[in-house]
């Protein structure tokens, strides 16, 4: 049985289906619904009816995208790649992301199984396929995704009733998840983060970011700061399992700046910048989407995205210099 799920790529672990599919998720995802609502909000605010209707099409794709995506990701035969967009189709109005990527990892793990087995591939290969992720889809996925939903309004009525503990909380763990190499920006939108806990969660995965970036400055320069604070602080993993001290400082940074989002300016966001931070400026352009473009949300913003966890990441990882706990090079990434 190993000798065939091998020769079939077919591989059960955590990191296949909850690092690496949940990863290409996420592609999925901003591929579609985000960069799809961040377009529709351009339209809605500067009046443009055409990008309005170009970003409710690319946001009503968000179930084949996640398809295509995860069975890309898991590396399906041609196929079964193609069989997943139906497969992320028909788990998406009954499960939402949940549902779809469920639908779409199951029916590309049992299609590569049957890839070119027989000699009615270009039948047996979709068929199996799709019939495997709309079986997913009508039975088990509506009711993990209620599931998960359920959790994600637990953690929601948790943050609103607890705000300083639990926010700390949500900014901490939505942080640690955005560096370390699994998808944020999926759980997020697994779990619907809105209000305070997607606020709170914004602050905690932007300062990773932007705490990275500017605390490894002298050793990756403006492109490695680039790189970091819009791109993605997932790139210093391999830096942190060499030295764990690196995450102390955007980390505390994040810790201390969650209270302020959630009880001071009560930042809210939705799941689309919940899980982003500032990669592509997602988390600040959503969070403007819910809260209006004024002058104290910008400040807001500016304060606890940006300036706020380069200033305490800097001082805390200038300390660690000092004592001897981080040592040049230790950020160095490579570009």
């Amino acid at each position: 049985m190993n000798v065939f799920l091998r020769k079939k790529g077919v591989e059960l672990s955590f990191r296949t289906y909850f690092v690496t599919a949940l990863s290409y998720m996420a592609l999925g995802l901003f591929s579609s619904l985000i960069i799809g609502l961040i377009i529709r909000t351009a339209g809605e605010q500067f009046g443009l009816s055409f990008f309005v209707d170009m970003g409710t099409l690319a946001m009503d794709l968000m179930g084949p995208a996640i398809g295509v995506a995860v069975a890309y990701g898991l590396k399906a035969p041609r196929l079964v790649l193609f069989s997943a967009i139906v497969a992320g189709a028909a788990g998406a109005p009954l499960g939402g992301p949940a549902g779809a990527f469920l639908a779409a990892l199951f029916a590309t793990e049992i299609g590569k199984l049957v890839s070119q087995e027989t000699r009615l591939d270009i039948i047996v290969t979709p068929f199996v396929t799709i019939a495997t992720g709309f079986t997913v889809a009508s039975t088990i996925g509506p009711i993990i995704a209620e599931g998960i939903a359920s959790f994600g309004q637990l953690i929601m009525w948790a943050v609103d009733r607890q705000p300083f503990i639990m926010g700390v909380l949500v900014a901490l763990l939505m942080g640690l998840a955005l560096t370390a190499p699994i998808s944020s920006a999926a759980i997020a939108f697994m779990l619907g983060l809105e209000g305070l806990a997607a606020g709170a969660a914004t602050v905690g995965c932007a300062a990773q970011m932007i705490g990275f970036a500017t605390s490894s400055y002298r050793e990756n320069g403006f492109s490695g700061f680039i790189a970091l604070g819009i791109g993605t602080s997932m790139l210093q993993i391999g830096n942190i399992v060499k030295n764990p001290f690196i995450l102390i400082p955007p980390t505390v940074a994040g810790v201390i700046l969650a209270p302020f989002a959630t009880i001071v300016f009560q930042l809210v966001n939705n799941p689309a910048g919940a899980g982003m931070g500032t990669s592509g400026f997602v988390g600040q352009i959503m969070t403007f989407t819910e809260m209006g473009f004024t002058l104290d949300v910008a400040f807001a913003v500016l304060l606890l995205h940006f300036i706020g966890p380069a200033v305490i990441s800097l001082l805390l990882s200038e300390w660690l210099r000092k004592i001897g706990l981080i040592k040049f090079g230790d950020m160095r990434i490579e570009k």
